[in-house]
């Protein structure tokens, strides 16, 4: 499965509605886990970005399709990076 780490910042509207980030987050687990997508772990920080996503899924299509479904809500937006583990990087640049 590929995997992607998403940086999220809020939008005025969901810093405005800080208090319900949980449950949207909850919400989009839910709906995401219905797409394929497994959310591996979901972090709320300090400094430039306000979260972040490690998700992994089947093909880049199905990740950026939860990420585009996040980003329509209006709560955040999203820079994402696909990730790899020190295996398939060896693989790929041919160890």
């Amino acid at each position: 499965m590929a995997r992607y780490i998403s940086l999220l910042k809020f939008t005025e509207q969901g810093a405005s509605a800080i208090k319900k980030s949980t449950a949207r987050a909850r919400e989009f687990n839910s709906a995401a886990a219905k797409a394929g997508v497994k959310i591996e772990a979901q972090y709320w920080t300090v400094g430039r970005f306000d979260g972040v996503l490690i998700l992994s899924a089947a093909n880049e299509q199905a990740a950026l399709r939860v990420l585009a479904e996040l980003g329509t809500l209006g709560n955040v937006r999203t820079q994402s990076l696909q990730a790899f583990t020190d295996q398939e990087f060896d693989a790929i640049v041919g160890k």
